[in-house]
């Protein structure tokens, strides 16, 4: 009996420990897109380059998470809720490292940006950059307390960031048409707004995997309006 009481403590705290490392994962995530805006607003490319550097931490964090949960899988073969957590885990730390990458792509594109002029005012891509950011936070909140309500709300706001994104791509396209001189800045900020919309995608991709966990349910390609009639 005792033995079978420490076996129950010890995969408890394993389970804790792939939580705590998916939180621990998301902050660094979510910590990266901060420096990243600050970079860029600040012209600060010592601290672009400390983010892309910094995108190595990531990777191995999310190998090490991964191997984790694929242990589990193989030691402990859990079942239920508990699979699903598991399973859950896994996608979640890809769609984090996935993040990690492309804010290691916008600080590479801040650096570039900082060697030229300013064509304009830095507004909706910190704007963009705010929105996302807490469209992290805000999955890995449901997460841990299983809120499907808050991983609906990140779904949501997926659209707002595809109507930013557009927005600018608009803007931009108009800059280059009228002064060929703004071409290569243009681009430079189109593809930083892109990868904060990619990013928006895998924000969405773990509230995704959270409604899932928490329901069963799958609702991945589905558009959030629908999925909650």
């Amino acid at each position: 009996m005792e033995e079978k009481r420490h076996t129950s403590a010890e995969y408890e705290r394993e389970l804790q420990e792939i939580k705590d490392g998916l939180l621990y994962l998301g902050a660094m995530t979510e910590k990266a897109l901060e420096n990243g805006s600050i970079a860029l607003l600040e012209r600060n490319t010592e601290l672009a380059r400390r983010i892309v550097c910094e995108d190595d931490q990531i990777d191995r964090l999310d190998i090490a998470l991964e191997e984790k949960c694929i242990r589990l899988l193989a030691l402990r073969q859990p079942a239920a809720r508990d699979l699903r957590f598991i399973t859950t885990a896994i996608k979640i730390t890809g769609h984090l490292e996935r993040i990690g990458d492309m804010a290691a792509k916008i600080a590479e594109k801040v650096i570039l940006l900082n060697e030229i002029p300013q064509i304009k005012p830095y507004i909706d891509l910190p704007r963009m950059a705010e929105i996302v950011r807490g469209m992290i936070r805000k999955s890995m909140d449901a997460l841990v307390s299983g809120d499907i309500d808050l991983a609906h709300r990140v779904r949501e706001e997926d659209a707002v960031i595809d109507q930013l994104n557009d927005q600018i791509f608009r803007e931009l396209l108009t800059f280059m048409m009228e002064d060929p001189h703004k071409i290569q800045v243009s681009l430079y900020i189109m593809q930083i707004s892109k990868s904060l919309e990619r990013i928006a995608d895998h924000a969405e991709g773990i509230a995704d995997m959270v409604i899932y966990m928490v329901t069963g349910k799958s609702v991945r390609h589905q558009p959030a309006c629908a999925e909650k009639e």
